[in-house]
């Protein structure tokens, strides 16, 4: 159940073209996103799962990036230049094994911290390793708790998120046009069960040999889906929450320019 917060927030979700392998090309594109959704107001950012490298499960290894990576830098120096916290895709290095799915938070405060993605898709193990703590941030007394994909498929990632008094559920994703139906309906229940918005970011570019979807968007806490993306095109998704209430509109990136589309 929601507890009341002390402010609104607004968190911006990220649907972004990505180049296959390119972080300094994808890099590029994150921080023009960040600072068009700082200008319409974001208190947050989120990008897809992997979003700085596109899903590219046999390249991990040699794109996996250390904890002090210079992108990390950069993506931080961000946040503190727009106030906003930023939460990025990457692959992260593991000293002791198979790199990690993980995804980087930089704050405003000028320091950054990881989530680890926890549970894995069929097939993942081959190339990476699962983390198991919870990501839980909090952004202006809203607790947001943070999924990679797979993690909101197992009931029990949400029910911890539950237990630590999330505000808001936050996932970064794969997800193809077949597959969408059916995460959807996951996420709508996770919405309902647990009483408190649940938020999309999802790929609009082919990668890792998988076509995408976008419909990037949000769930109320009755899991009725509020706001959503026009299908896969560079969007800007901008949820609004207050005391647990989701509204939002959607802002369409063009050549990363913007027009805006409004979702009612």
């Amino acid at each position: 159940m929601t507890t009341t917060q002390a402010d609104p927030i607004t968190i911006a979700l990220a649907q972004l073209p990505v180049t296959k392998a390119a972080v300094d090309e994808n890099l590029q594109t994150h921080l023009a996103y960040i600072e068009r959704a700082a200008a319409l107001g974001a208190n947050v950012v989120a990008f897809p799962e992997l979003s700085l490298t596109g899903y590219e499960l046999a390249l991990l290894s040699q794109l996996a990036m250390p904890r002090d990576h210079a992108t990390f830098a950069m993506l931080t120096a961000a946040a503190v230049a727009s106030n906003t916290v930023v939460v990025a895709g990457c692959p992260l290095h593991n000293p002791n094994g198979k790199p990690y799915i993980a995804a980087v938070i930089c704050f405003p405060n000028g320091e950054h911290t990881f989530y680890l993605k926890q549970h894995l898709h069929e097939g993942e193990d081959t190339y990476c390793t699962p983390g198991h703590e919870s990501g839980l941030i909090n952004v202006n007394d809203t607790r947001i708790a943070l999924a990679v994909c797979a993690d909101f498929i197992h009931p029990s990632h949400s029910a911890i998120a539950a237990a630590e008094q999330a505000d808001v559920y936050l996932a970064s994703a794969l997800i193809s046009p077949g597959g969408y139906a059916k995460d959807a309906e996951l996420l709508a229940a996770i919405a309902q069960r647990h009483q408190l918005p649940v938020l999309l970011t999802n790929h609009v570019s082919t990668t890792g040999g998988w076509q995408t979807c976008g419909n990037s968007g949000g769930w109320n806490a009755a899991g009725e889906l509020t706001v959503k993306a026009n299908g896969a095109q560079p969007n800007i998704v901008l949820c609004h929450i207050h005391n647990g209430a989701l509204n939002g509109r959607v802002e369409a990136m063009t050549d990363l320019g913007h027009e805006v589309s409004s979702i009612d």
